[in-house]
């Protein structure tokens, strides 16, 4: 047992695009501290992050991997993070509890667009962050270009912390613009200070000067020495970059190619001596870390095979032990990880990130506390809503009884994951953000809980209703068995309603033609009937009245007008018109300015009504376009609109009402549902 407790501490997240060398980097940070001894790739799947089998069989992130090491006397917590898309919330949840996010991404200017949802949640929830450009050795533009794309994404003003040294097309090292010290790159070694190449010294005065002058419109000492030509001292301008970037006002920016090591030491510098610390990012959120109640958030769930439940958390303030009691619920664990690999703990004081274990009913994002008055005080992330869904069919039939158990495990683990046992198709359906997305899901419930299931696309929930009224509708149920017989006789109205108006039973019965104690049959076989109507669907914005009747004082009963409500309901309906109703949602399509024409063509090739399209609030040169769309136009919605955005449309979307379906493609829904004459007993899946 470790018994010892965190003093010093810094929780780093390592976010950016998918393939940008996020978990390379991890690997590179453990091994320049001595937190491992070798260190792995993730082509050869022996990566401390990405260490599920789900990971390296994509060999990419698929959930945030947690990883502790020491530096300069502090102890690091990394949180390595998904870059996919895909996988947004988990980086979204791990983020609101970190210090500072080091965005890992190419110096590569037609991609930079894939970092601007990211870097609208860092500015929107002040996160302070800096860029390590990777993979230098491929830089196809020079240094001024890449900025000057970045910059376009970001909101806060880019401080070029470090200026690549090249020969030919070799990355050989860096100038430290505050230093203005050279150094020269070795693999696997620390950098040596060299002299400033001469070729360069015009290029670096420049690149200095204009950091200096963005520090300055933070800090008028400095903006004065700058005006007085005093070039002011290293202390002082490390002093500034510390205080702009714990106050997220501007964005360092460093370079390096992680997988030789490079440029990975001076930025566990920059973590040291420029990233908040603890104490900084608790007076942030406004918390007081001086508070005697112990108070934390659960920042990610993992559900293992062998250990149970494990809660990853930010301790704010107090401290918690193991056996505490948080949110009614006894702490079974404290845990340091590094990958999959546990270091059980007695104690996490106030600014660590650690796992607690055995927290059942707790979920990520809420607040854990002694105090049932701070339970869920602090804010969590937005989910993302769910735009991608498949049917599922356990394999095995005696899996049905434990699927929704696993699939809440799943959930739990993953929030950004919904599902649902659809009320009218009655199928099971898990909705996430993407093909992927599923596909990883689908992976964990047959490796985790040995659940193999089929998939297939949800069936669209069309409805039916009428277009016209029928009166007098006749019907008569009787049967003769020997003895007692079976007698029922009714007489009904038919009318259509407005939409969204429902279904309407009302009766009129004079003189008692039918008994009182018959009508309730009378409604329930109408209602019975309405759920499969002659198109094959449930039937809806419908008014069904009782006019007339006949009764037998020995054979009629309930269950005999139950029938006879049917034969008529069955008789009245097809003389009404039946018409094919399908469900419309209205969407809010967000996306980058320049694809907004692009998207507006999307949605009118779909059957789409597009309602307009406005600024995004506070997102710079983003669109919100809006619309209502067939339910049946949905399932690859978001896999089209991110080929027309490099990535990065999003939409959200609830249903809005149901709208006839045009008669050409009613005749190619009953078709493919199995029966075109009216007579069918399935429904389309929308794959038109």
């Amino acid at each position: 047992m470790n018994e010892r407790v965190f003093s010093g501490s810094r929780n780093v997240a390592i976010v950016g695009p998918y393939l940008s060398g996020k978990t390379t980097l991890l690997e590179s940070l453990l091994s320049v501290t001595g937190a491992i001894s070798r260190k792995g790739r993730v082509v050869d799947g022996n990566t401390v992050g990405d260490s599920t089998a789900e990971a390296r069989d994509r060999q990419m992130t698929v959930e945030v991997n947690a990883a502790s090491t020491e530096y300069g006397g502090i102890n690091f917590t990394f949180l390595d993070c998904p870059g996919s898309v895909e996988f947004a919330q988990e980086t979204y949840n791990a983020l609101i509890g970190v210090d500072a996010a080091v965005v890992v991404c190419e110096p590569d200017c037609d991609r930079v667009l894939n970092l601007s949802p990211l870097f609208q949640f860092l500015d929107d929830w002040e996160i302070p962050h800096l860029i390590f450009l990777n993979k230098m050795d491929r830089a196809h533009s020079n240094i001024a270009e890449v900025l000057q794309a970045l910059q376009s994404v970001s909101s806060r003003p880019l401080v070029l912390h470090q200026y690549p040294i090249k020969q030919g097309e070799q990355i050989t090292g860096f100038i430290d613009l505050v230093s203005e010290q050279a150094y020269q790159y070795h693999p696997g070694a620390p950098a040596d200070p060299v002299p400033l190449p001469d070729a360069l010294k015009e290029q670096e005065r420049a690149a200095r000067t204009e950091m200096l002058e963005t520090l300055a419109n933070f800090d008028d000492h400095l903006l004065e020495e700058l005006l007085e030509e005093i070039d002011p001292p290293q202390e002082e301008i490390w002093q500034d970059l510390k205080m702009e970037l714990g106050a997220d006002l501007i964005v360092p920016v460093f370079v390096g190619m992680a997988e030789q090591d490079f440029g990975v030491r001076p930025l566990l510098d920059a973590l040291l001596r420029e990233a908040p610390a603890p104490e900084a990012t608790t007076k942030r959120r406004g918390i007081t870390m001086a508070g005697a109640n112990p108070l934390a958030q659960v920042l990610k769930t993992y559900c293992t095979p062998q250990g149970g439940k494990l809660s990853l958390v930010r301790v704010w303030q107090g401290a918690i032990n193991d056996g505490a009691v948080l949110n009614g619920v006894r702490v079974g664990g404290i845990y340091q990880l590094m990958g999959q690999q546990q270091q059980s703990l007695t104690e996490a004081a106030a600014g660590a990130i650690v796992a607690l274990g055995r927290l059942e009913g707790i979920k990520t994002g809420d607040t854990l506390s002694t105090d049932a008055q701070l339970a869920n005080a602090l804010p969590k992330a937005e989910r993302i809503d769910p735009v991608y869904a498949l049917a599922l069919t356990p394999e095995k039939r005696s899996d049905e009884v434990k699927l929704s158990s696993a699939i809440n495990k799943l959930v739990e683990e993953d929030p950004s994951l919904v599902w649902e046992q659809h009320g009218d198709t009655h199928e099971v359906i898990l909705w996430g953000q993407g093909d992927i997305h599923l596909l990883v899901a689908l992976d964990r419930l047959r490796r985790k809980y040995g659940l193999p299931l089929s998939t297939h696309l949800p069936q669209v929930p069309y409805k039916e209703t009428i277009r016209r009224s029928a009166a007098s509708v006749h019907g008569r149920y009787k049967h003769q068995t020997g003895g007692h017989g079976q007698f029922g006789d009714v007489y009904l109205e038919i009318k259509p309603l407005e939409r969204g108006e429902g279904f309407n039973f009302n009766e009129t019965i004079v003189g008692g033609v039918v008994p009182r104690q018959y009508i309730p049959g009378v409604e329930m076989g109408v209602r019975e009937y309405l759920t499969h109507g002659p198109l094959g669907f449930p039937v809806v914005d419908v008014a069904v009245t009782l006019t007339n009747g006949s009764y037998h004082s020995v054979d009629s009963s309930e269950q005999a007008f139950k029938q006879a409500a049917r034969i008529a309901m069955q008789e009245g309906l097809r003389r009404c018109e039946p018409a094919l109703l399908e469900p419309v949602v209205a969407i809010a399509i967000s996306v980058p300015t320049d694809f907004t024409s692009n998207v507006l063509r999307l949605i009118s090739t779909r059957r789409g009504q597009i309602l307009g399209y406005e600024a995004k609030p506070n997102w710079r040169s983003w669109d919100e376009v809006s619309a209502y769309l067939p339910q049946a136009e949905m399932h690859d919605l978001i896999v089209e609109l991110r080929s027309l955005t490099q990535g990065v449309g999003s939409f959200r979307w609830q249903f809005a009402h149901l709208q006839e379906v045009p008669d050409k493609l009613m005749d190619r829904v009953l078709a493919k549902s199995g029966n075109g004459n009216g007579k069918t007993n399935g429904n389309d899946n929308g794959n038109h």
